[in-house]
């Protein structure tokens, strides 16, 4: 059994551009897979952060911008059902970006789309500096009664960047719990998609999680 404490952790991140674009969607797909890993994770993750009060509509930047600037609607709706829970890795998530894109290249007639102008896609990545909050939980009914009063930044390092940081099917609330015997508890936040609802939705599912396991 693990009984280390749980130390809350929080980032913060400097955008920056990478002085990488696109007007085509060849071009897209070339930058795809020649960025970093950093980049890709921006472009499918940023706004889970910054629209942290609402759901965002559109998933990802690359499903966002082939549906606006190049009026792709298909290959737009395909690049926001990609399943960002199924990958534990940056380098799956980008095959699975590239093989779309590439069915969809492979099944276009015609001339390609090039954006209008002042509408290229602009390459970002960003660099997290990930910092101590000071909250430390000392047992599992000690983790919830911290986790209510932790900020949305640090829920989303801890639960949404722990699966492809770490490369693994589980969080770091989820891994900590089980090193403290409670795999039942652990399986059920697990089971959560952080994808499909707000972080203060999930913030409120984590609790009632424990509450449902007696921790109230």
């Amino acid at each position: 059994m693990n009984y280390e404490p749980f130390h809350f952790h929080t980032e913060r991140r400097l955008v920056e551009l990478t002085g990488r674009t696109a007007r085509t969607l060849a071009e897209l797909r070339a930058a795809v897979g020649e960025i970093s890993g950093a980049c890709i994770f921006y472009h499918t993750h940023h706004l889970f952060l910054s629209h942290h009060f609402e759901t965002p509509l559109v998933y990802n930047d690359f499903a966002d911008w082939t549906g606006e600037a190049l009026q792709e609607g298909a290959l737009s709706e395909k690049l926001a059902a990609i399943d960002l829970m199924s990958f534990t890795s940056i380098r799956d998530l980008r095959e699975a970006i590239m093989a779309t894109i590439d069915e969809h290249l492979a099944s276009s007639r015609g001339r390609p789309r090039e954006c209008p102008p002042g509408d290229e896609f602009y390459f970002c990545k960003s660099k997290s500096f990930i910092m101590a909050t000071g909250v430390v939980a000392l047992d599992v009914a000690d983790f919830f009664r911290k986790l209510a009063g932790v900020t949305n930044l640090s829920l989303y390092f801890h639960f949404l960047e722990a699966r492809l940081r770490l490369e693994r099917r589980t969080n770091d609330f989820s891994h900590w719990m089980r090193g403290r015997g409670e795999t039942a508890l652990a399986d059920d936040i697990d089971s959560l998609d952080p994808y499909i609802v707000t972080l203060d939705e999930l913030k409120q599912q984590i609790l009632e999680s424990g509450r449902a396991h007696g921790f109230a």
